[in-house]
């Protein structure tokens, strides 16, 4: 197990803005080009089960995700299935402005993988999720404050 903690990283838009983007699912999902053939499942009110095939470490394999959001705080990941299954972490969201910071912090597990590997795995992971996002995020508030 290994406990990552990845501060700092910054979305060039209001909190209020990311939150709409995490928020839409298929658009938000379609972002993400190391996932494809997503499934999603209502767990509860604040909870989605959400299915895919992931692309980590230079291959696709399946995966299941339970992810609990408290807007405008923070997102929490349980990796139920996959590579890094057991793997717990939290997304926490700090405005500024019009900018949101973004901080993670969580204790990455596999069961496949050896201890050398778990967080280079975990940080491929969280960076691969930053810049998809971070890019569609960026796109889409500059072409909505140029309206």
């Amino acid at each position: 197990m290994v406990y990552l903690k990845d501060e700092g990283s910054v979305f060039d838009a209001p909190i209020e803005f990311v939150w709409k983007y995490i928020y839409g699912a298929e658009d938000h999902d379609s972002a993400h080009k190391t996932t494809r053939n997503p499934k999603f499942g209502k767990y509860s009110d604040i909870t989605l089960l959400y299915g895919s095939e992931r692309f980590l470490q230079g291959k696709w394999a399946p995966d299941q995700l339970r992810i609990s959001m408290f807007p405008p705080v923070a997102v929490v990941t349980e990796w139920l299935e996959g590579v890094l299954a057991g793997s717990k972490f939290t997304y926490v969201y700090s405005p500024q402005g019009e900018r949101t910071r973004i901080d993670v912090y969580g204790e990455f597990t596999s069961k496949t993988l050896p201890p050398t590997e778990i967080e280079a795995v975990a940080r491929e992971f969280l960076e691969t999720e930053f810049a998809a996002d971070a890019t569609v995020i960026r796109a889409a508030y500059l072409k909505e404050k140029l309206r």
